[in-house]
């Protein structure tokens, strides 16, 4: 696992590992990244359901000012702090360790974030949890979430997937007059 594009371009990252462990390919990131237009000039970023940290610290590869990284596994938390240190982002970033639905939930009345990612484990409807939520109350200005692709996700305006073999990344963005 290695960033794709950026001032870290190349950089190898710890992955997790574990049989459960479904880290997004390179391939699939890349596509994400371009589908978000590619750069985060001077945004902040959230990776929810943060893993190895791999998102977020693309997002700051490519020019975003801050990310808060969100996992409640102790052991990934670990990797995200290897990670970090390894590329030297101390100051980029802020590590929570909380469950991804409740900790965006408790984000109301606080400002949004440009950005939210988020690749929640699969099979257990965690992706469709957070599209609801997020449509309810906008936590960030978009969200992009990856998921399997038969996933079924509520029927919200404004949704849009986009399929990449058994993989789709699907984005909602917040209505603009709220931000």
């Amino acid at each position: 696992m290695r960033i794709i594009a950026g001032r870290w371009r190349g950089r190898r990252l710890t992955p997790l590992s574990g049989r459960d462990v479904r880290p997004t390919s390179d391939r699939v990131r890349e596509s994400w990244m371009s589908a978000m237009g590619g750069r985060f000039d001077g945004l902040d970023v959230i990776d929810l359901f943060a893993g190895s940290g791999a998102l977020g610290l693309e997002c700051l590869s490519r020019g975003a000012r801050h990310c808060t990284f969100v996992e409640a596994a102790t052991s990934s938390i670990r990797v995200i702090e290897a990670n970090v240190r390894l590329l030297g982002a101390e100051d980029l970033v802020s590590i929570v360790r909380a469950d991804a639905l409740a900790w965006a939930r408790g984000r109301k009345g606080q400002p949004r974030a440009d950005v939210a990612v988020a690749d929640p484990p699969y099979g257990k409807g965690l992706a469709a949890t957070l599209i609801s939520q997020f449509h309810a109350d906008p936590f960030a200005s978009e969200l992009w979430v990856e998921h399997r692709f038969d996933e079924t996700l509520p029927d919200l305006p404004g949704l849009r997937s986009r399929r990449y073999g058994d993989t789709a990344l699907t984005s909602l963005f917040a209505p603009e007059s709220e931000t």
